[in-house]
C-alpha cells in the first residue's frame, strides 16, 4: 500500500512543481500592475502619463501636418510647466545610409525635434531619453509612440519632483520617425548635444499591450545590461537582440547606435499588433499595465546611469542574459561557446551511458531495429528525435494556412490577429501533440532513455550551431540540454525519490527558460511564422522527457493524452474562429491607393494586397504588376490595379532657377512646390541622365549605383516646407533632363469614385494606405 501511495505520489508531486514553475516563468515575462494617480511624486505613474497619451493621440498627426504642430505644442507647454527650457530643432534631415530606404529613393524630411535638459548636479555625460512624438499617416498613435512620448514626460517630472541625477537627462522627442527616422538622424548629426555621445534610452511600441521588453543594444552591452538588470521588471533576451540585428526594422535608436558615439538600450511593447501603424491605435485599446512597464524601468534606467560615473562605461563585449522570476539572469559572452561545446559533450556521455545497456527486442513490425542494441539503437534514436523537430513547425504552418483559407481576411494583417491567444495556444498544443505521438509510438521500441538522451542531444547541437551564428540565443538550447544531461547522469546513480527531484530539477531549467522565450517570440513574429513558436514549444517538450522515464507505472503515456490534446488544438482553433471575428472595433484590414497621372490625366486605383478583399476587389481587378515607368515612387512593388475616374487635382510644380554648365556637365538649381497641401513629395531622374552630385534642402544626397529601368536617381521629401523644395542637381550632360515628380496626400475618401468601406472593414496600417498620389513629367 505503501509502494501504492508512493507510485501515485511522486507524478503528482512533480506535475505540481513543473506547473508552479511554469506560472511563475509566464509572470516573469509580463508586466506589472498600472500605478494611480496617488502614487508618489518621484514614482512612474501609469495613470498620469495616460492622460497625455490621450492629449497627444486625438487624431492622426504625421511630420509637418497640422496635428502634429498641436502636438508639438502641447509636448513643449508641459516640459515647460515642469520647470525645463525646451527648444525646438527645426532643420532638414537626411535618411540614413545603413537604415531601410524609401521605396522612392533617399528620405528626406524637415523636421522639428522637442529637445531640453534636465541638468545634473556634477555630469559626467548625458542620458538620453528618446521617444518619437509623430504618427503613422492614418493612426492616432495612441501607442506608437504616444506611449514612448508620455513616458518620457511623466519621466521627466518624477526626476524633477525627486533628488536630482548627478549625469545631465537629455529628453529628445523627434519628429518624422515614422517617415524615415529623420528627426533621429538631425538630432545625432546636427546637434550640439549629440557631439560628445553618451547613453540612449529610446521607447517604442508596436502594438497595445504585453511587457516592455528590452529588445536591442549596442555592441559591446556588458555593463549596459548590468545595469538593466537593476530595473523594478527586468524583460529581456539577448536571443531578441540577435533576432532584431538580422530583421531590415529599424527604429529612432538606429542613427545612434550607427553613429558609434553612443551606447544603449532599446524597449518596446509589441502584443495586439494588428493595430500597428492602424486607425485602431487609440488610447483605450492600450493596455495601462504596458505603460507602468515602460515608465517604471525607463525612471529607473535615467537614475541608474544618471547615477554612473559614464566615463567609465565602456565595450566590455556583449552578455547573453534572459528572464527568470524575478532576475535577469546574465553571463559574459566568452563562456557561450565553453558552455556548448561542455553540454554537447555531457549529452554524448549520456548517449554512450544508455547504449551500453541491451534493449530486449522489439515487435515484428521493426525488423530493421529489433535486434539493434547498444550504440546502434542509441543512434536510432537520436535520429528519431528529429521527427517531432521537423513535423511541429511544418503542422504549425499549415495550420495558419488553414486558418487563412477559412478567413482569408487574416492573409492581410500585419502580423496578428486582433486576439491571437487562443490559435497560439492552438499551436503550442499542437506542437505538444506531435511530441506525445511520436513518444508513444517509439517509446516501446526504442526506450524512454534513448527518446530522451537523442532531444537533448538535437538541444545541445542546436546550442553549437547557435553559439557560433548567433551567441547571444545559445542559451535557449545550451542551458536546458547541459542541464538535462547532469541531471539524466546524475539520476543514474541514484534512486526513487532523489532520482526524481534531480530529473526534476533539470526540467525546471528548460521551463524557466524556454517557456518565457515561447511566449515572448509569438507577438514578435506573429502568426504567420507560427512555425518558429512550434519549433521552441518541441524543444521544451523534449527537454521534459527525461522526467517521463521515472514514471513508466506512475504517469504512463497513454493514448488518452494525445486525445485530450488533440481536443485542445480543436477546441482553440474553433475558440480562436469564434471570437476573433472582424466587427467594427476589429476591422478586417484593407489596402487602396489613387494615383492620378497628370500628363495623361488618367487615373488608377491600386492595392498592395495579394489576394483582394471583397471591398478592395471593388476597385482593383488587373494582375500584379510594377507602375514605376509611369510612379517610380512606388519601387518595383507589385500593385494590383483598376481603372479610376479622373480627379482635379494640381501636380507639383518643377521649376529651373538658375544654372551653370560645363563642358560635360550641367548644375542645376531647382524648386520643387507641391501645389497642395501633402504629406511627402519625390523626384526622379532618367535613366538617360546620369546624376554625379546632388543637395535636396541644403543636405547632401547619396547618388548610389546606376538603377535599371526608366528613372534613376530619385529621393522622398516628407513634411516639405511651403516655400517648397531646393535640390541641386550636377548631371552628366548640357542637354535637357527629365524628370518624374509626384506629391502624395492622405485623403483617399475625397478622391472621385471612392464608396465608403462598411461596417467592419477597416485601413491596413501601411505608409501608403488611403494615398492620393498625383505625378508629372518635366522636361528642363
Amino acid at each position: 500500500m505503501l509502494m501504492r501511495v508512493s507510485v501515485l505520489t511522486r507524478p503528482a508531486a512533480v506535475l505540481v512543481v513543473l506547473v508552479l514553475a511554469g506560472f511563475a516563468a509566464i509572470r516573469s515575462a509580463q508586466p506589472p500592475a498600472a500605478s494611480a494617480d496617488s502614487a508618489p511624486v518621484t514614482e512612474f505613474s501609469a495613470s498620469r502619463a495616460f492622460a497625455t497619451v490621450r492629449a497627444i493621440s486625438v487624431t492622426p498627426h504625421p511630420a509637418g501636418s497640422a496635428a502634429n504642430d498641436a502636438v508639438r505644442e502641447h509636448l513643449l507647454t508641459g516640459l515647460r510647466g515642469l520647470g525645463l527650457s525646451p527648444e525646438v530643432q527645426d532643420t532638414v534631415s537626411v535618411q540614413g545610409a545603413g537604415l531601410s530606404s524609401s521605396a522612392g529613393g533617399t528620405g528626406f524630411a524637415r523636421v522639428r525635434n522637442v529637445v531640453t535638459v534636465i541638468p545634473g548636479t556634477q555630469s559626467t555625460g548625458r542620458v538620453f531619453l528618446v521617444a518619437h512624438y509623430d504618427s503613422a499617416q492614418i493612426a492616432p498613435g495612441a501607442n506608437d509612440d504616444g506611449a514612448g512620448t508620455a513616458t518620457i514626460l511623466e519621466t521627466a517630472r518624477a526626476l524633477v519632483a525627486g533628488e536630482r541625477p548627478r549625469n545631465d537627462v537629455v529628453l529628445v522627442l523627434t519628429d518624422a520617425e515614422e517617415a524615415c527616422l529623420c528627426g533621429a538622424k538631425a538630432f545625432v548629426d546636427q546637434h550640439p548635444l549629440a557631439r560628445d555621445g553618451g547613453v540612449v534610452l529610446n521607447l517604442e511600441a508596436r502594438g497595445s499591450s504585453g511587457p516592455a521588453i528590452m529588445f536591442e543594444t549596442t555592441e559591446g552591452n556588458r555593463e549596459l545590461v548590468g545595469t538593466y538588470a537593476k530595473t523594478p521588471y527586468p524583460v529581456g533576451t539577448s536571443f531578441a537582440v540577435e533576432i532584431y540585428r538580422l530583421l531590415p526594422n529599424d527604429t529612432d535608436f538606429t542613427p545612434f547606435r550607427e553613429s558609434g558615439r553612443f551606447q544603449g538600450l532599446n524597449s518596446a511593447y509589441i502584443d495586439g499588433a494588428a493595430i500597428y501603424h492602424a486607425p485602431t491605435d487609440r488610447p483605450e485599446v492600450m493596455n495601462q499595465d504596458s505603460l507602468q512597464h515602460h515608465g517604471a524601468n525607463a525612471l529607473a534606467l535615467a537614475r541608474e546611469f544618471g547615477a554612473l560615473d559614464l566615463g567609465t562605461l565602456g565595450d566590455s563585449g556583449d552578455a547573453t542574459y534572459f528572464p527568470v522570476p524575478g532576475l535577469l539572469i546574465r553571463y559574459p559572452g566568452e563562456l557561450v561557446l565553453p558552455l556548448a561545446v561542455l553540454a554537447l559533450i555531457l549529452t554524448l556521455v549520456l548517449a554512450w551511458t544508455i547504449g551500453r545497456r541491451t534493449i530486449a527486442q522489439r515487435p515484428a513490425g521493426w525488423r530493421r531495429i529489433r535486434n539493434l542494441t547498444g550504440a546502434g539503437r542509441m543512434f536510432t534514436a537520436i535520429l528519431l528525435t528529429l521527427i517531432p523537430i521537423v513535423v511541429a513547425p511544418l503542422l504549425a504552418q499549415g495550420l495558419w494556412t488553414l486558418l487563412v483559407l477559412i478567413r482569408p481576411a487574416y492573409g492581410g494583417l500585419p502580423i496578428d490577429p486582433y486576439r491571437p491567444m487562443w490559435y497560439r495556444m492552438a499551436v503550442i498544443a499542437l506542437a505538444v501533440l506531435t511530441v506525445l505521438v511520436w513518444y508513444a509510438l517509439l517509446r516501446r521500441r526504442s526506450t524512454p532513455a534513448a527518446l530522451a538522451a537523442g532531444g537533448l542531444f538535437w538541444l545541445a547541437v542546436l546550442g553549437v550551431l547557435l553559439a557560433v551564428f548567433t551567441p547571444g540565443g545559445a542559451y535557449l538550447a545550451t542551458l536546458p540540454a547541459l542541464a538535462g544531461a547532469t541531471a539524466a547522469l546524475a539520476a543514474q546513480r541514484l534512486k526513487s525519490w532523489p532520482a526524481t527531484a534531480v530529473t526534476t530539477v533539470g526540467a525546471l531549467v528548460a521551463i524557466v527558460i524556454l517557456l518565457p522565450t515561447v511566449l515572448m517570440l509569438f507577438p514578435a513574429l506573429g502568426m504567420p511564422m507560427a512555425g518558429v513558436g512550434a519549433f521552441l514549444t518541441v524543444l521544451l517538450a523534449l527537454a521534459l522527457l527525461p522526467v517521463l522515464e521515472f514514471f513508466k507505472t506512475g504517469l504512463p503515456v497513454r493514448w488518452a493524452m494525445e486525445i485530450a490534446t488533440a481536443a485542445v488544438v480543436v477546441v482553440c482553433t474553433g475558440t480562436g474562429l469564434a471570437v476573433d471575428t472582424f466587427d467594427a472595433e476589429h476591422p478586417s484590414l484593407t489596402h487602396l491607393m489613387y494615383a492620378l497621372d497628370a500628363d495623361t490625366g488618367t487615373a488608377t486605383w491600386l492595392s498592395a494586397e495579394a489576394e483582394p478583399q471583397k471591398w478592395t476587389a471593388g476597385y482593383v481587378s488587373n494582375p500584379p504588376a510594377t507602375v514605376a515607368d509611369t510612379f517610380p515612387a512606388f519601387g518595383d512593388e507589385l500593385l494590383r490595379s483598376g481603372p479610376a475616374p479622373a480627379a482635379t487635382l494640381p501636380a507639383p510644380a518643377l521649376t529651373l532657377v538658375s544654372e551653370t554648365r560645363g563642358d560635360d556637365r550641367r548644375t542645376m538649381k531647382l524648386l520643387l512646390d507641391p501645389q497642395r497641401a501633402v504629406r511627402f513629395t519625390t523626384l526622379h531622374v532618367s535613366t538617360t541622365t546620369p546624376v554625379t552630385a546632388a543637395r535636396i534642402g541644403g543636405q547632401p544626397a547619396e547618388i548610389g549605383p546606376a538603377r535599371p529601368g526608366k528613372w534613376g536617381f530619385g529621393f522622398v521629401f516628407h513634411a516639405p516646407p511651403e516655400t517648397g523644395v531646393e535640390i541641386e542637381l550636377t548631371v552628366g550632360t548640357t542637354g535637357l533632363v527629365t524628370f518624374q515628380v509626384m506629391d502624395g496626400s492622405d485623403d483617399l475618401p475625397t478622391a472621385p469614385g471612392f464608396q465608403p468601406r462598411p461596417s467592419g472593414v477597416g485601413v491596413l496600417g501601411s505608409h501608403s494606405s488611403e494615398l492620393v498620389a498625383v505625378g508629372k513629367t518635366y522636361t528642363l
